[in-house]
């Protein structure tokens, strides 16, 4: 299916969180486009520029690599992987396409880090054109807001777990005294 992802608004600022993208240098020119959707996407939502850092390689199979590097740095709120595989004449799209979106969920369910996807897979470079920033709106741009929304989920569970534990420690330790 076809279409702009949903959209969701955001409870504000990210405050002082920083985020990395992560920006696959084959099909630089598309690249280039869908990181000017991410990054407009984080001014957007009040995220200055200082709290970003973009960070490129080679290509989207050198993507998970990175990723899961910079997420065990725990110095980010989230991760954008953004890319662009364009199917040729031979298989060798399929592997990247399935290495790059593999090796990218495994480094997000490794660290607990949030990695957001934005590598486009299109069967011709029209297709991915349209995908970054073209008639189909902009996948880096959606990436970034899919980074966004799980930073400030993920932070509102560790602010709950956080409540969750003071709590029960007060409860625990009154009651231990008490008894």
């Amino acid at each position: 299916m076809t279409g702009r992802a949903p959209k969701r608004q955001l409870a504000g600022p990210p405050g002082t969180r920083r985020f990395a993208v992560l920006v696959a240098r084959f099909n630089e020119s598309i690249s280039k486009r869908l990181l000017d959707g991410a990054l407009e996407a984080f001014r957007g939502h009040g995220v200055p520029p200082s709290a970003v850092e973009v960070h490129w390689v080679p290509g989207s199979f050198e993507l998970p690599q990175a990723a899961l590097q910079l997420a065990r740095t725990r110095r980010f709120a989230a991760l954008v992987c953004l890319g662009v595989v364009i199917k040729g004449q031979t298989p060798h799209f399929d592997h990247v396409a399935r290495e790059a979106a593999t090796g990218i969920r495994e480094a997000a369910m490794h660290t607990g880090i949030p990695i957001s996807f934005g590598v486009v897979t299109a069967l011709t470079e029209e297709q991915a054109w349209d995908r970054a920033g073209g008639s189909v709106g902009n996948r880096g741009e959606e990436a970034a807001l899919a980074a966004l929304e799980m930073a400030e989920w993920v932070a509102g569970l560790k602010r709950t777990a956080r409540r969750c534990s003071s709590g029960r420690a007060g409860a625990a330790g009154s009651g231990s005294r008490g008894g």
